[in-house]
């Protein structure tokens, strides 16, 4: 059999470990010789756990060694349906076969259906397909500085600024980026995109100071993933609408992790019952296929024309027949009042748990976006790890919260045995931090 480049790479890395019998043709490739053939071929963008999965099933994920483990992260937020869902495999199968792309220079019927369905569930009036959350949050900060000019051509008084709230993620481009508080995400690559104003997460107050007739643009993520699972306020959220209503300035409405049915509604916006001028969709929206969309109101459509604003691989064939089955998918199986429901319990479960552990300090959530405040970042890695090594997979964001995105199809008995897992950590935990305080006593 020929050997391919990385079959090569993975046998000079292993001979430089002295372990060329665990050499193995890509294919084979154990975790080790990945590991080692990773480090001389990608950038170091990704700190990776020890894992590697090689297949799933529904809410499971099977590691190399055909060891199952209870996904919780659902690949961030990303697989909504699960792992192998029927109705994704047989949209990709039988898309796959028929037209992958063409370009946007042409029609194809499955925009026009997408865009139907995104339409009728969010309220608003038109649809722009991209490739992921950060694309579509570009297109949206692009139509609002495209906005204003326009309204500015037509004698209105609008400026340029955006303000974006503290704790916020909204990508990793840089319009994204220099709307993303996090320093870590920010300073390597500044200079940013000026014109960008920071206030505190819900308070009001100090969004009533930063507005002006200068801001274009409000963005804000209704329910925040990256910084915390930290709600909106619905008087944050309603003052902000008031305030781009009285301007013209956009209500930018970031459901890149929230929307899609994670939180029981289509978007976590619908909580509030107050409509943006745009909103922002993609994790969720093809279980894994790489796709994202923009949506707006007929107002804000008006300040793109054709030329203007672009995308090569976005709303191609393949990944609009998926994200098709997906919203299907989740009308047929009744999956938004499942996740109501499941998540509704599971963070009871979670509540009745932080009332037994002094560790916890607060649970935060709508649905299946869950946030678990930890007493220290430390207590919140060793959680991490105990929870892995009892194979269930979660993440920890924000330092000190442990976040859980399972997939829709999470069920009572899977979230017992996540809170099992988390009463015995803490109440290990609780026991050596005892006996730590009784040796010190006695000591």
């Amino acid at each position: 059999m020929n050997s391919s480049p990385i079959d090569a790479l993975i046998l000079s890395e292993a001979k430089d470990l002295g372990s060329t019998e665990s050499a193995k043709i890509s294919t084979g490739a154990t975790l080790h010789d990945l590991q080692a053939a990773e480090s001389k071929l990608l950038l170091q963008t990704y700190a990776r756990n020890p894992l590697m999965f090689v297949s799933g099933q529904g809410v499971h994920l099977r590691d190399e060694h055909g060891t199952d483990y209870l996904d919780l992260l659902s690949g961030i937020g990303v697989c909504a349906l699960g792992h192998n869902h029927p109705a994704v495999t047989a949209a990709i199968t039988a898309q796959a076969q028929t037209l992958i792309h063409t370009s946007n220079l042409f029609y194809n019927r499955g925009t026009t259906e997408l865009a139907m369905r995104l339409t009728e569930i969010t309220g608003l009036d038109r649809v722009f397909f991209c490739n992921s959350g950060t694309e579509a949050w570009e297109a949206a900060l692009k139509l609002a500085r495209a906005h204003a000019g326009l309204l500015r051509s037509e004698g209105k008084a609008i400026g340029t600024k955006v303000i974006a709230l503290e704790h916020s993620f909204h990508g990793r481009t840089m319009g994204a980026v220099s709307t993303t508080h996090k320093k870590l995400y920010r300073e390597p690559f500044a200079p940013l995109i000026p014109g960008v104003d920071f206030v505190p997460f819900n308070d009001v107050a100090a969004l009533r100071a930063a507005f002006s007739t200068d801001v274009c643009a409000i963005a804000i993520e209704v329910l925040q993933g990256e910084g915390g699972i930290n709600l909106i306020s619905q008087e944050f959220l309603a003052t902000a609408r008031k305030l781009c209503d009285e301007t013209g300035a956009l209500l930018l409405l970031d459901e890149i992790q929230s929307g899609m049915g994670r939180t029981g509604k289509w978007f976590a916006y619908q909580h509030y019952g107050i409509q943006p001028d745009v909103t922002t969709l993609a994790k969720p929206i093809a279980n894994g296929l790489p796709m994202g969309a923009m949506l707006c109101t007929e107002e804000a459509a008006r300040a793109f024309t054709p030329g203007m604003h672009g995308t090569t691989f976005g709303g191609n064939p393949l990944a609009l027949a998926v994200a098709i089955a997906v919203v299907d998918e989740i009308k047929q199986a009744k999956l938004l009042s499942h996740v109501e429901a499941t998540g509704n319990y599971f963070l009871a479960q979670l509540r009745n748990l932080q009332q037994k552990h002094e560790a916890i300090k607060e649970v935060r959530g709508i649905g299946l976006m869950i946030g678990v405040e930890i007493e220290s970042a430390e207590l919140a890695k060793e959680l991490l790890t105990g929870m892995t090594e009892r194979h269930i997979i979660l993440n920890r964001t924000h330092e000190t919260v442990l976040r859980l995105l399972p997939p829709f199809l999470i069920e009572n008995k899977h979230v017992d045995q996540t809170i099992a897992a988390l009463d015995e950590l803490l109440t290990l935990h609780s026991k050596s931090s005892a006996s730590l305080a009784g040796e010190t006593v006695h000591g």
